[in-house]
């Protein structure tokens, strides 16, 4: 199989690269991360407008990419760059609607791939510890349309989202994955309350709480009650895109380690002279290339039909990624001393959203117990 990356792809990434470098610098990035919105409309237009948004959608949705590649390329370059506008919401909402979305709900892509929407992904909830079928959200027919309640944590960017991909229960236990469906929930909706905060590792972040929102009955996306699987294809883009992101962010990191140790003298010697730390960095260097690899290898199976094989390449990738990503920023950290841990050195926050990353759509341990348990349904197929 051959991994070189297309011209298109070749050059996506060289103008984005380029874009962030020069537009995207570091308190540039930290200023629009602490601001009350969380985000910069002006930045985001600019991505629209480069072709960034659009690379992440097939081309029979508007857009003219979509494949796993072109999701590792763009989310890369966004991880070196610690991009914080709402890149993840676009994806993995617009995948539920690409998927399961009728023609006219599909017109709302024309506005996430241009710019003008901002969409959110509501689906996880309190107490889930990232079981994609546990949905305690419920929602039932009311007048020819659908009444939802419940709460949906740690949205990205819901605070400011023109458009909700809410996942609720139908019908079923809290943990069936039968019985799921979903809904699109424009923000503005009656009964739609949502409290934004700041992220830990920048940007904002929402909780989402659904109190008797009335949707009319088109606002359901795909089937009732068979949701599950849109939701798994959703969740999926959106882990290799974070996969991808914490390859850029180790990336970065990497690279600021490197120059630190070429250019910081101890005991009037360079420090990268040093056997012990050399050794230490060649690991590194060595962990980085197998999250590589990972991601690659996801990339190349997410749009495979073979529904096993994704999955577990997808968790192989989480996993990796979660480990190396933490040894990643607690290593630079330690070979920087203690100017890795001011607030002033990007370190800190790249240190910071490698960390985080491993939280977000399922965590190392989890990835890692569900990549045994779907093996062991491979196996039972066998």
């Amino acid at each position: 199989m051959n991994f070189e990356h297309t011209e298109d792809r070749r050059m996506l990434a060289d103008s984005l690269n380029r874009f962030i470098a020069e537009q995207y610098a570091f308190e540039a990035r930290d200023k629009i991360a602490k601001s009350a919105q969380g985000f910069s409309t002006g930045i985001w237009q600019q991505f629209a407008e480069l072709g960034v948004i659009g690379a992440l959608f097939r081309e029979e949705h508007g857009g003219f990419g979509g494949a796993g590649f072109d999701l590792a390329v763009v989310f890369e370059a966004l991880g070196r760059g610690l991009v914080v506008e709402p890149m993840l919401g676009a994806v993995m909402a617009g995948e539920a609607i690409a998927l399961a979305g009728s023609e006219t709900q599909k017109e709302q892509l024309a506005g996430i791939i241009g710019g003008s929407t901002i969409a959110a992904f509501a689906h996880d909830e309190p107490g889930t510890h990232y079981e994609i079928a546990h949905v305690q959200t419920r929602a039932q027919r009311d007048n020819g349309g659908w009444l939802l309640n419940g709460a949906k944590a740690v949205v990205p960017h819901g605070e400011h989202a023109d458009l909700l991909v809410v996942s609720a229960r139908t019908s079923g236990a809290d943990d069936d994955e039968a019985g799921i469906s979903l809904f699109l929930v424009p923000a503005r909706t009656p009964g739609v309350l949502v409290r934004g905060c700041p992220a830990i590792d920048g940007g904002r972040v929402a909780e989402v709480v659904l109190d008797g929102a009335a949707l009319p009955a088109e606002a359901l996306l795909g089937a009732e009650g068979q949701g599950y699987a849109t939701l798994e294809r959703a969740v999926g883009r959106g882990v290799l895109a974070l996969c991808a992101e914490s390859l850029g962010a180790m990336e970065a990191a990497k690279t600021a380690t490197l120059e630190y140790l070429r250019t910081r003298k101890q005991f009037g010697q360079l420090i990268g002279s040093f056997q012990a730390l050399q050794h230490r960095m060649a690991d590194l260097l060595l962990e980085v290339e197998q999250a590589r690899s990972a991601v690659i290898n996801a990339a190349a199976a997410i749009d495979g039909e073979d529904r096993l094989a994704r999955e577990r390449a997808l968790s192989a990738a989480k996993c990796s990624i979660g480990r190396i990503g933490t040894l990643v920023a607690e290593e630079s950290i330690q070979l920087h001393g203690g100017i890795g841990m001011t607030w002033e050195l990007p370190l800190a926050h790249y240190a910071k959203r490698l960390v985080m990353i491993d939280h977000q759509l399922g965590d190392e341990d989890h990835h890692l117990q569900r990549f045994a348990a779907l093996g062991r349904k491979l196996a039972a197929t066998a």
